[in-house]
C-alpha cells in the first residue's frame, strides 16, 4: 500500500514518535522510510539586508542541529531493524520544504509528529503539521506528542 514514507524530524520526542509509527508502517507494507529535517535558510524576517551579520554562524547552527536530529530518528529505525535514508532540505518556509521532499522523493505518506499546542501559542508559532495537511494531497499519519 504505501512504499515510501517520508518522517519530518526537528529532534523533538515526538518526532522521535512518528520515526517509530514509521518503522512499524514500513515493516508492516515493506516501504522505505526517507527522513527529512527544513533548514529555515533565513529565519530573520523583517529584519532587513543590514543585519546580516550571523547568517554564516545560524547556517552552521542549524546544520548542526540538523544532523542531529536526523541522527537521532535514524539510529531509532535503525535500531528497529530498517535502513533509512536521511535527508536535510534549505527553505524558507518548513511545511513547504516538507513537501517539495516529498514530491521530489516519490513519497506516499506522510508521518509527523503534531506538538498539540494551543491558544497564544500556537497564534504565535503557528503549526507546521496543520500547514503540511492544508497543502497537500498525500494521506498524512499524525502523531500526538
Amino acid at each position: 500500500m504505501f512504499k515510501h514514507i517520508l518522517v519530518p524530524v526537528d529532534g523533538s520526542g515526538t518526532a522521535l514518535i512518528a520515526a517509530e509509527k514509521a518503522l512499524a508502517m514500513a515493516k508492516a507494507f515493506d516501504s522505505r522510510i526517507t527522513l527529512v529535517n527544513v533548514i529555515d535558510y533565513y529565519p530573520f524576517v523583517g529584519v532587513g539586508a543590514d543585519y546580516a551579520f550571523g547568517q554564516n554562524e545560524y547556517m552552521a547552527a542549524a546544520k548542526a542541529s540538523a544532523t542531529k536530529a536526523l541522527a537521532m530518528a535514524g539510529n531509532a529505525v535503525k535500531a528497529g531493524g530498517l535502513d533509512c535514508e536521511q535527508k536535510t532540505v534549505e527553505g524558507h518556509v518548513v511545511h513547504e520544504g516538507i513537501l517539495e521532499a516529498a514530491t521530489s522523493l516519490g513519497a506516499d505518506l506522510i508521518i509527523m509528529g503534531s506538538h498539540g499546542r494551543h491558544g497564544i501559542e500556537k497564534l504565535l508559532l503557528g503549526s507546521v503539521t496543520q500547514r503540511v495537511l492544508s497543502h497537500t494531497t498525500l494521506p498524512v499519519l499524525v502523531v500526538r506528542g
